[in-house]
């Protein structure tokens, strides 16, 4: 890329980059084969040895044309993987792509990042160009990358380039592939976001530049809170429509033609996954800090993480309306992951409904084929293969993957369709 103050204003990232990538997750691993697929030589960095052997030997989850770009790059020379936070050293470019969670009170875990971002700036040479995917709260990329990189004597836009592109990938979707999804960048200065557009062209439909990095951040945060205000909403008017005995998709259908003003958000069991259930809490987090308030946010949030919670009440009366106890009853969950065509089980409403239901005594049970097993409090579940073979008491259809067959439900008492995608047999929550 050229060595800090002798890169020419409009410089533009070399076609052939050495390109390392923090984190091979749920963005990461996309990420790293975008790069590849671009021409860059890809160098993905990993803590976890078992994530590096799982990448190695195809144990992950990916959409079909990902997985082909994983088989191809696994057989190059210019895709390499490593446990060694050292190889940054020789990459043209960094690209942070590590989790940000949230603990248990909704409180931001920024150990993954801070670590990730520490190592990235240890490593740091004049010339190179580091970019932070990670959803985080506004400021973080000054706090953790431009900030620490100019104690250790290397200014931003001048040493080196520093910006933030967030993430936007929607796992199990196709049509959302990073390849047809615009890229937001915004850099420490123009010569960053230059070099962090030019870098990102080739893996995005195209890339949208805004003035700072503290812009692209709120970007993205606005952008999943926007989805959570809206999933918040649309699960209370379901429960609306089911006490007037009403079908809610059916509902929001009639509500989508509408072709100005609307926007279809879908009801469900809860929110889950890697975005929705944490991402605004980064910045409630935030704002409180500031001594600052969003209540509507908030109020959206307390009701989604509440919604797994109503589930196992309505399944509770489910039963009572059976004329069954929960203690001893056979509860059976189809679905696990927190969305269709996906394995992950990251923040997935069915867990908190599992462990509700177990909690009253009930015998649950759970099938998924993208999820042979489950851990809960130390006890290992295995998904059922046959679930039609088995008597229930209560049936919870929580993850309709496509694919999966289940008009067996048709005949069957007591089912609760938390989806809100099919007729529902006794009811809805």
């Amino acid at each position: 890329m050229g060595e800090g103050v002798d890169l020419p204003q409009q410089a533009t990232a070399p076609r052939c980059a050495t390109v390392a990538v923090i984190g091979l997750g749920y963005v990461g691993l996309p990420t790293a084969l975008s790069l590849h697929a671009a021409g860059h030589t890809v160098v993905g960095v990993d803590v976890s040895g078992r994530r590096l052997a799982d990448v190695s030997e195809l144990r992950v989850d990916l959409a079909p044309a990902q997985r082909e770009l994983l088989v191809t790059a696994l057989g190059r020379e210019d895709f390499r993987l490593s446990r060694d936070p050292a190889e940054v050293a020789d990459a043209d470019a960094v690209i942070i792509c590590v989790p940000t969670p949230v603990d248990r009170h909704h409180v931001p875990d920024l150990t993954a990042l801070s670590a990730a971002c520490a190592s990235a700036v240890e490593h740091a040479r004049p010339g190179q160009l580091l970019v932070l995917t990670s959803t985080s709260y506004v400021g973080t990329t000054r706090d953790l990358l431009v900030g620490p990189l100019s104690e250790r004597g290397l200014e931003a836009d001048t040493d080196v380039f520093v910006a933030f592109a967030p993430e936007r990938i929607d796992p199990g979707n196709p049509a959302h592939s990073p390849d047809r999804t615009p890229r937001v960048v915004g850099g420490a200065g123009p010569r960053s976001t230059q070099l962090a557009a030019s870098l990102l062209a080739g893996t995005a439909p195209s890339i949208h530049r805004v003035d700072s990095p503290e812009t692209a951040e709120m970007s993205k945060l606005w952008e999943n809170t926007f989805r959570a205000v809206n999933i918040a909403l649309a699960n209370e008017l379901a429960d609306a429509c089911v006490e007037l005995t009403l079908d809610p998709r059916e509902v929001v259908e009639a509500a989508a033609t509408k072709p100005y003003g609307f926007l279809p958000f879908y009801p469900g069991p809860g929110v889950g996954g890697h975005c929705i259930p944490c991402d605004p809490h980064y910045l409630l987090w935030q704002l409180k800090a500031l001594r600052s308030a969003a209540p509507l946010v908030d109020s959206a949030m307390s009701a989604i993480a509440a919604r797994p919670g109503a589930v196992v009440r309505r399944a509770r009366e489910a039963l009572a309306e059976r004329g069954v106890t929960p203690a001893g009853a056979r509860v059976l969950v189809l679905g696990v992951a927190y969305k269709p065509a996906v394995a992950d089980v990251r923040e997935s409403p069915a867990l908190e409904i599992i462990d509700g239901l177990s909690a009253l005594g009930a015998d649950v049970a759970y099938s998924d084929p993208l999820v042979p097993e489950l851990d809960r409090a130390g006890a290992v579940r295995r998904s059922l293969a046959a679930p039609e073979d088995h008597d229930w008491d209560l049936i919870l259809v929580h993850t309709d993957h496509p694919g999966t067959d289940l008009s067996w439900l048709s005949d069957r008492p007591g089912v609760l369709e938390l989806t809100h995608r099919r007729p529902a047999a006794a009811g809805a929550a």
